[in-house]
């Protein structure tokens, strides 16, 4: 009698985040290298005020031939509905397949100091993301809801296939929402694998209570490898929010970023995207040993 192989996850999508402590200069040397690591994604970011998620994307997507580019996340408040769903289009329709957009409700302080803070982020969040599916799927889309309020609007050029709308959140509100309307799912940086469980649990019993299944669940990983691993690690954590004694990150060598990876796959993430560390000194050698040493790893049983 043999016992069962315990089951595990597909192997994740493998990518890297582009986070706002990097100039956005640095941004095509990191593109061209997950490019040329073999890696599934990048993931570019826009928090306030920092650095334009739409035009990092766009330029990723331009120096790029085969890597999906993803952003996560465009707060909601900042830009009109009919802007946004032109700008997701525009994108979807220059680089079919590879572009794939995430919302949110935004930080409730950067919305204030931008001067679009509303009275109920989450219902901005579900107007915006039922608003446009329509548009991208291209509908003719007449709304008058608290907030999004269009009248006979059509995209011109609606993406050929659609695209996926993404949700990004924390708290377990925007984290139901994100599973009852969202096509995936973002989760925050500095997430322990008991954090991912725990949030992907609340987005996938929303999703199954309106009928939906969530497919796609998007973690990161913030990693330091090379000397002094451990040390960079734990300045970085604090960036972020969070503690080094939370069991958060990895550091070390490929196996232990590849461990990393593993826990949040176990938990329930499908893409996870690697962030290295704002001191990290060779941004182009980190990304070629995630391709060449990390995700052969990941395949292993």
């Amino acid at each position: 009698m043999t016992s069962a192989t315990p089951h595990r996850p597909p192997t994740p999508r493998l990518g890297v985040a582009f986070v706002p402590t990097y100039p956005p200069e640095s941004l095509r040397t990191l593109a061209t290298a997950v490019e040329a690591a073999g890696l599934d994604d990048l993931w570019v970011w826009e928090d306030c005020f920092e650095q334009s998620g739409l035009a990092s994307a766009a330029a990723a997507l331009a120096w790029t031939d085969r890597v999906r580019v993803g952003l996560g996340l465009m707060p909601a408040p900042l830009r009109s509905t009919a802007i946004t769903a032109m700008e997701i289009a525009t994108l979807a329709r220059m680089f079919p397949g590879r572009f794939v957009p995430a919302v949110g409700h935004g930080v409730q302080e950067w919305m204030a100091q931008s001067g679009v803070k509303v009275g109920s982020p989450l219902t901005l969040l579900r107007e915006t993301t039922h608003a446009l599916h329509r548009l991208l799927a291209g509908e003719e889309v007449t709304t008058s809801g608290r907030y999004v309020n269009l009248e006979a609007v059509r995209l011109g050029w609606p993406p050929a296939d659609g695209v996926p709308i993404w949700l990004g959140g924390v708290g377990p509100r925007s984290l139901a929402l994100a599973g009852e309307v969202g096509d995936g799912l973002i989760l925050a940086n500095a997430l322990t694998p008991d954090d991912v469980r725990a949030a992907v649990g609340t987005a996938r019993d929303a999703a199954r209570a309106a009928g939906r299944e969530l497919t796609d669940v998007h973690a990161t990983l913030i990693c330091a490898t090379g000397p002094g691993a451990e040390e960079r690690l734990a300045r970085e954590l604090p960036r972020w929010g969070a503690a080094p004694d939370r069991g958060i990150g990895a550091a070390g060598d490929a196996a232990a970023v590849a461990a990393g990876v593993r826990a949040l796959t176990d938990a329930g993430a499908t893409a996870v995207a690697i962030q290295p560390t704002a001191d990290e000194p060779d941004l182009a050698g980190f990304v070629e040993l995630l391709g060449r040493e990390v995700r052969p790893l990941l395949g292993e049983e």
